[in-house]
Parts: structure tokens; sequence; C-alpha cells
């Protein structure tokens, strides 16, 4: 963890941004909390527990900051709520997401599914693509598995 917070103090620097207290406390919540898609009202309740001197504004401040910068991406499930995401290190693209519609559940896709399409649309369209976002939703394998169960026992 150490070291992927030196990279973003760097990435900070580079833009003549500080990694101040405040905004090490909230990189440090995503850093512990990366598999999760913490909103940030998520990250302000764990920063309050680390620094309890930071306000709500501080940490919505940092996000927006962290996410103009590329550190993090903003992302949006559908429901209503942004949520904040650390981009992977060397990342060329935002990874993919699996939304449960049933349980609310989010899994990541790695993989770039997207190589070919992108050069579809920068040969076809002459645009040049810069990054993408994929989200797929539908039913996660546990509740496909519990749909099956429970028609199988009726």
């Amino acid at each position: 963890m150490e070291h992927r917070l030196e990279r973003i103090k760097k990435q900070l620097h580079s833009q003549s941004y500080k990694l101040t207290p405040q905004r090490e406390a909230t990189v440090r919540v995503l850093l512990e909390n990366e598999a999760d898609h913490l909103s940030a009202e998520d990250v302000y309740l764990l920063v309050k527990e680390k620094a309890p001197e930071i306000g709500l504004a501080t940490v919505y401040r940092t996000l927006e900051l962290l996410s103009e910068l590329k550190v993090v991406d903003k992302i949006n499930f559908g429901d209503g709520v942004s949520r904040y995401d650390l981009r992977k290190e060397g990342a060329e693209h935002f990874h993919h997401h699996l939304v449960c519609t049933e349980c609310g559940s989010v899994e990541e896709i790695e993989e770039d599914l997207l190589e070919e399409v992108e050069k579809v649309v920068e040969s076809d369209w002459k645009f040049q693509v810069k990054d993408h976002r994929l989200t797929f939703h539908g039913i996660c394998k546990v509740c496909q598995e519990i749909t099956v169960t429970n028609s199988v026992s009726n």
C-alpha cells in the first residue's frame, strides 16, 4: 500500500498538488477498501475514523481532485449514487463492471474487452478514443443459483 501511496503522491506533485494529511487519509481509505465501490459518504465515514477533524466537503473536494487527475474513476451503476474506484496502476483504460440487479453486487473485469471496438470507432468514425467504460447489468451467479434452488424446492 505504501508503494501505491507514494506513486499517487508523485502523481499529485506532477500536477502541482500536495498530498495533504486530509488527502492522504482519503487515499488510504480508498486503498484499504479497494475491492469496494465506495460513495463519497462511505469514504467520509471511514476517513472520520482516522481523522475526526476532516469534514465532508473536504472529502468531496479530494475525491473530485483525484477524479480529475485520473487517480480514481467516478462511476455510477444506475442507482443515482456516485462511487469512487481507484484506477489500477498502469491501466490504459477504466476496468469493466458486472452489476447484479438482484443483490447489487459488483464484480470487476480487469481484461480490456473493447480493443477491437476502439479500432473500429477510430477508423470508421475518425474518433480518437481516450477511455471507455463498460458496465453489464444482470443477475450474478449466486443469485442465479438461489433462483434455481428456490424453483427446484417449490
